[in-house]
């Protein structure tokens, strides 16, 4: 079956065809490093985590670009506050983030490129925007002309017939002076002696937010690219914005399928730090939760759909991923029977089952809860054999193999290999009271985290510490 994924651009659900057959060109935008990302920003990049590995799992070679955006205007008035440089202030959160990021499951990305890095990059498509009168100047400031674009809102299918200053709380209102209320920045002023500020043949300043991936992407991808994915806040005016700058410099289709994930709620209603109402991924660690049950949370449903967190939800999400691993180790202690010659055994019917209607689920737009649905279904049936008849070694290789084959992609059933040995573990929490003695808290966070994203949870009784694998 081919993949289909539905592509907002067109509001079709589309079957994906990359631009070269066998290779697969994607961005997707990553965190503004100003803070520690909260569960429903990793609900985002969970989903482009399955999504990139799927596409693997599918056979495409794949370069994958994600970028980090360290430098923005609140990153410019926290750092000014502390009175440190930017770099200074985003260093800790950009080691946060990636610390966050692995120990959710996630793969690395083959290129995650800085804004700070791309300034040349960037000041090059806004050249050619002014050049060929898509940009112009105000009062030292490079502005967008959307006129010039009359494409712009084919993503987001938002009509701007009418449109006034200060219409809309959706449209873009720089501090500066525009020919029209939705041009948006692409270069800010900045004066002599301030900083971030970079030189630029049309002044000194410093990137608008949108002109950054643009910039990026391009770079690594090309002018034209197979899939651009993030979330849906993103869709207008940054995705917008981009496809308008981009095909504004170039005259071509900037990206060919883009994809976006639906809101992660709580209490139904819109996580994000504006509303106060978010949880960050270490808050929950710090609750007792696995990294493990959090994934699977943040994954069991359709990324086009919403999903409302619930701390129900993730208690149960424990339990669920205690069950997966508590099967994958069954099975693979389990002691073989004899095989009775049967080329198509009932375990061996039942993964053969199972793996087509999780192919057939993931292939439907990505439909993580009817693929869930398909894993959960196998492992009911084979427990069920197990406990009857047992498993020869032909049905055991059949399961485990469908097993990693399911987690190549969701990455639920947790790693066997790489297990901490017991006496490692013990060697690294005699470490952390050690770092807890010396009053090297940091040190002793990093053994903790280290041990949670292995599986171990530490427990403080009266006999002292102890140690258990989830």
């Amino acid at each position: 079956m081919m993949l289909k994924l539905f592509n907002t651009l067109t509001r079709q659900l589309e079957e994906f065809v990359p631009l070269e057959d066998g290779k697969v060109r994607m961005y997707i935008c990553g965190p503004t490093v100003w803070n520690f990302a909260h569960i429903g920003n990793f609900r985002t990049f969970i989903f482009g985590d399955v999504l990139r590995r799927y596409l693997k799992y599918k056979g495409y070679s794949l370069t994958h670009v994600f970028n980090l955006t360290d430098i923005d205007d609140r990153i410019i008035n926290e750092s000014a506050a502390r009175n440190i440089s930017i770099d200074e202030f985003t260093a800790p959160y950009i080691t946060y983030f990636w610390e966050d990021f692995d120990a959710l499951g996630n793969e690395r990305p083959e290129v995650t490129p800085r804004a700070t890095e791309h300034i040349a990059e960037m000041i090059d498509i806004i050249a050619k925007l002014i050049e060929n009168g898509h940009a112009y100047e105000s009062d030292g400031s490079i502005y967008y002309r959307i006129a010039a674009f009359p494409e712009y809102g084919k993503l987001s299918k938002i009509s701007f017939e009418g449109n006034i200053a200060g219409g809309s709380d959706r449209v873009d209102t720089d501090k500066y002076e525009k020919e029209d209320a939705r041009d948006f920045a692409l270069w800010k002023l900045v004066g002599e002696g301030e900083n971030p500020g970079w030189d630029a043949p049309f002044g000194r300043g410093r990137p608008g937010w949108h002109i950054e991936c643009s910039a990026m992407s391009m770079k690594y991808l090309g002018e034209t690219f197979d899939l651009h994915a993030g979330g849906m806040d993103l869709q207008f005016p940054h995705h917008e914005n981009e496809i308008a700058q981009s095909e504004g410099a170039t005259g071509k289709l900037f990206s060919k399928y883009w994809v976006h994930s639906e809101f992660l709620k709580i209490d139904d209603v819109t996580m994000s730090k504006s509303k106060g109402n978010f949880f960050t991924f270490r808050d929950l660690r710090e609750q007792g939760y696995s990294p493990l049950a959090i994934r699977y949370l943040l994954l069991s449903v359709p990324y086009r759909k919403q999903l409302n967190f619930t701390f129900e939800g993730l208690k149960a999400a424990e339990s669920t991923t205690e069950r997966l691993r508590n099967f994958s180790a069954l099975v693979r202690e389990a002691a073989p029977v004899q095989s009775n010659g049967d080329a198509e055994t009932s375990a061996r019917a039942c993964v053969a089952q199972a793996l087509e209607k999780f192919e057939t689920a993931m292939d439907d737009d990505l439909n993580t809860a009817a693929a869930l649905a398909a894993i959960h279904d196998m492992v009911r049936e084979v427990n069920t054999i197990l406990a009857a008849n047992g498993l020869s070694e032909e049905d055991k290789a059949a399961v485990l193999d469908a097993v990693e084959k399911f987690d190549s992609v969701l990455g639920i059933f947790g790693k066997e290999s790489g297990e901490l040995l017991d006496e490692a573990v013990e060697a690294l929490i005699a470490e952390r009271q050690d770092a807890r003695r010396h009053r090297n808290f940091a040190r002793s966070d990093e053994i903790r985290d280290e041990l949670a994203a292995k599986g171990i949870i530490l427990e403080d009784t009266k006999d002292g510490m102890r140690w258990r694998r989830k």
